[in-house]
């Protein structure tokens, strides 16, 4: 389990064909890797992957052609967020999440907040129809890992504030318009909603 407070912005070094998946190599910087182990879980950019080899800074994790295909930034060199599993004695500072992605949105907009682009900034993005069910207003949501809490829905988009500590501390701040995205929503609602159907 995590709760998409994200502990750090590390960098998938390389990525390399394994079978039907691939290999990455998660260059976590300077960052004490003594409380790591193989088999451990890293939640990546909001997925829960699994590490199969440490070497120095440089965490390991073999990706699914599953994973792969509901996901999204896995693939390729770049930074990315980071957080460890969530440990019983630890605060929860966000949302529970499972690190299960529920799909790949597109973001529609990304603006400053008023005239200070130093201030927060409002970023909309489009779910897949499947899972604006899901997503309700002063919820929680998921993007790229990151707890977020919706302050808007309208049809299958949705809208979050990012305050100014969340856009250094994330990779949020390098979104743009028509940059996809990792979702998960909310644990709680998916389990209403099947309960209803049932």
């Amino acid at each position: 389990m995590f709760t998409g407070i994200v502990q750090a912005v590390a960098r998938i070094a390389e990525t390399h064909r394994k079978g039907d998946g691939l290999r990455i190599a998660l260059d976590i910087g300077m960052r004490d890797v003594a409380d790591v182990a193989i088999g451990d879980s890293i939640a990546i950019n909001g997925c829960c992957l699994t590490i199969v080899e440490v070497n120095g800074s440089t965490l390991s994790f073999d990706v699914s052609a599953e994973t792969l295909a509901c996901t999204t930034g896995l693939d390729r060199v770049g930074d990315v967020n980071v957080e460890m599993a969530l440990r019983l004695a630890d605060r929860l500072g966000g949302h529970l999440m499972t690190g299960h992605v529920d799909g790949v949105g597109t973001v529609t907009a990304f603006e400053s907040v008023g005239e200070d682009a130093a201030g927060s900034f409002r970023l909309e993005v489009e779910a897949p129809a499947e899972l604006a069910k899901f997503i309700a207003t002063k919820g929680s949501i998921a993007v790229q890992g990151v707890s977020l809490t919706v302050n808007g829905v309208a049809g299958s988009r949705f809208h979050v504030n990012l305050i100014p500590h969340t856009l250094a501390v994330t990779t949020l701040k390098a979104l743009a318009p028509g940059a996809k995205v990792n979702l998960e929503v909310d644990l709680v609602a998916r389990y209403v909603a099947r309960l209803r159907e049932a």
